[in-house]
């Protein structure tokens, strides 16, 4: 099945789960290239037209867990710059998830800054034009997708109608 409005794409973290799920909903994983500079930096480029599309960004913040949610953010803002209808990230290892509140004093919570991280990354995007700032909004938690069986038949049964 080839739907042009719907396309999953995945980063360095676990490409078979991306193929698997793929594989699973019966569509081919978007194109890609996510590499590395000779200095560490990450490079990110889409190779297909996803203006308009509902995109799925499957990427674990594993370990190394640095390096993934760094790639994680760049992508979600190359897929806003590139005009994506909506994002989703589907982040079935969610880094930092054990540091979600303050246990003593003078620690950070971890995990709401790096949900605060992704949020900016989504708004990051956004065009001052105000055609173009209806049509960005910042993820919510309600848009990422811990994965599971029941969340893949979730997928394939709402697919069809993922704009209302």
């Amino acid at each position: 099945m080839n739907d042009e409005r719907f396309k999953i794409f995945s980063g360095t973290a676990n490409p078979a789960l991306a193929e698997s799920i793929c594989h699973t909903l019966g569509v081919t994983l978007g194109k890609a290239v996510l590499g590395r500079f000779s200095d560490g930096e990450i490079y990110f480029q889409i190779l297909e037209n996803v203006r308009g599309a509902d995109v799925f960004v499957v990427q674990p913040c594993s370990y190394p867990v640095d390096c993934h949610l760094l790639e994680l953010l760049l992508m979600i803002d190359a897929f806003k710059r590139a005009s994506a209808w909506r994002i989703t990230a589907v982040v079935p290892y969610y880094c930092y998830a054990r540091q979600d509140r303050k246990d003593k004093p003078r620690v950070p919570i971890s995990a709401k800054l790096v949900a605060d991280l992704l949020e900016t990354a989504a708004r990051a995007a956004r065009s001052r034009s105000t055609s173009t700032l209806r049509r960005f909004r910042a993820i919510s938690m309600s848009r990422w997708i811990i994965c599971s069986p029941r969340r893949c038949s979730w997928i394939t049964s709402g697919r069809k109608n993922c704009r209302n």
